[in-house]
């Protein structure tokens, strides 16, 4: 799809998450495919007033409906200007206090955030934008009790000029000192390590899409991260019951990882055949499938299991637990993906209940 330009309209000295309005809006302009002008030369654009800070969302949904303006407070701040309606002021006002877009990046419906930015603003804009960075449908962790840690760390971050993969770095070092911890049985310093590691999880994608610095490379090495190292944690916190004092049989503890690790792999590949097959995440189906993805057997829920095991001085029991619950988790995926796949031969639509 071919996009109008985007103009932009006065200036704004105020920064916001250390850069400019017009520095942030050119960061939008090439993620998102636009070629920024000076000027409308007569033909379609997107006029975007500087003195504003919006949700990257609103450009597309403003590309794909010329004639109309996003307003704020009744004022206009994203025009798609045409030949046939040049004047901003005359177009068809969308108000953006009362609407709303759907983000299937982030799992959710929401109404995006613009502001006018001010020195006074400042803090209360970068709150809404981090918010807006936020998935809406996430394990109960990263919704509930990584947000205000993360929100601060995350404007550190661009405050010290850090990089989202420098972020991700960081973060897998982290992810080593605990998996080498969880081998040795030293749990209490390596849940330490993993609650760092998890909370820079979600920081540097976060800093990526607050600053408008995210990158293929920096997608790739944080999502392969998330992906491939969940086995070892688990794997070394078996390992680690030795030293701890104790361990499982031989029998029970190659059932938990024939559990724990085979499930986790067929529950991976089962959404992604539920991608593939709906076009759409499998826990953005139902609202109860958006739900249950806030305690599904990923990292950050087992990890809340294996620590409350720790608390009662029983990490062996935290270990069959997870083991458990990753085949229960498993069986819903089966059933999820089983139900859709009927609901689809039946001749009837499967979307998204966010829509």
């Amino acid at each position: 799809m071919t996009f109008p330009p985007l103009v932009p309209a006065g200036d704004n000295p105020t920064p916001i998450w250390g850069m400019s309005t017009r520095a942030r809006l050119a960061r939008i302009a090439r993620a998102q495919g636009f070629v920024l002008a000076e000027h409308a030369a007569g033909g379609a654009a997107l006029i975007v007033d500087l003195d504003y800070v919006f949700d990257p969302l609103w450009l597309k949904y403003v590309a794909a409906h010329p004639g109309c303006a996003i307003t704020r407070g009744g004022v206009p701040v994203i025009a798609h200007v045409t030949p046939k309606q040049p004047n901003p002021a005359a177009l068809t006002p969308v108000p953006q206090e009362t609407t709303e877009l759907e983000n299937t990046v982030l799992r959710k419906r929401e109404r995006p955030f613009m502001e006018k930015l001010t020195p006074a603003s400042v803090g209360t804009i970068e709150r809404a934008s981090y918010q807006g960075a936020y998935k809406g449908v996430t394990d109960l962790l990263t919704k509930y009790l990584w947000p205000e840690w993360a929100f601060h760390m995350t404007r550190i971050a661009a405050r010290w000029g850090l990089t989202p993969n420098q972020i991700t770095t960081i973060s897998a070092v982290f992810c080593v000192i605990a998996t080498w911890c969880f081998w040795t049985g030293d749990y209490w310093p390596g849940l330490a390590a993993g609650l760092l590691m998890m909370i820079l999880d979600t920081v540097d994608g976060k800093l990526a899409r607050c600053t408008i610095t995210s990158s293929r490379w920096g997608n790739v090495f944080d999502h392969g991260m998330d992906l491939v190292h969940p086995p070892f944690w688990w794997y070394g916190w078996g390992v680690g019951l030795i030293a701890y004092g104790r361990p499982l049989s031989d029998a029970v503890f190659w059932w938990c990882m024939a559990a724990i690790l085979g499930g986790y792999v067929v529950q991976r590949l089962i959404e992604g055949i539920f991608i593939r097959r709906f076009g759409m995440d499998i826990h953005v189906w139902r609202r109860f499938d958006s739900r249950f993805r806030l305690i599904t057997a990923r990292r950050n829920p087992n990890m809340v299991i294996l620590t409350a095991s720790l608390i009662v001085g029983r990490p062996d029991w935290g270990l069959v637990a997870v083991a458990i619950w990753t085949i229960l988790s498993l069986i819903v995926h089966v059933v999820q993906l089983a139900q859709a796949t009927t609901t689809r031969l039946r001749g009837q639509p499967v979307r998204s209940w966010l829509k």
